[in-house]
């Protein structure tokens, strides 16, 4: 009985520590945001074509911070608020005004959410 109540207790252990560390949710890769931004907008494939070349520069660069940083929570978000900044810019610039207000309404929606702890909607543009 022992035996089985340690296992348990190691197996929720292990669960709790993979979650922690990422494995609970997986990020959206550059052409998946791409392609969510391009039903929800309404993009044309060129439009789809540019905004994956700057989610795919953004992820490149939040891979970087995220190795310099270390681990270092505080670090990666000076970091990253700049660059998440910078990148909603570029793919505005790409963006009819029609679209461009639609996409501002579509962070302030989700920067409402992670607020109210609801979560990002799988990695979106911010």
């Amino acid at each position: 009985m022992r035996k089985i109540l340690l296992t348990c207790c190691l197996l929720l252990g292990i669960a709790a520590v993979s979650r922690a560390q990422g494995g609970g949710g997986q990020r959206m890769s550059p052409e998946d945001r791409a392609k969510n931004l391009q039903t929800q907008l309404k993009l044309t494939d060129d439009q789809t074509a540019k905004i994956t070349v700057i989610y795919k520069a953004q992820a490149v660069k939040m891979d970087s911070i995220r190795t310099a940083a270390n681990g270092d929570r505080d670090a990666m978000r000076s970091a990253m608020g700049p660059l998440r900044t910078s990148t909603n810019a570029q793919v505005k610039a790409v963006l009819t005004p029609d679209q461009a207000t639609a996409f501002d309404k579509m962070q302030a929606d989700m920067r409402a959410r992670m607020q109210q702890g609801g979560g990002g909607g799988g990695g979106g543009g911010n």
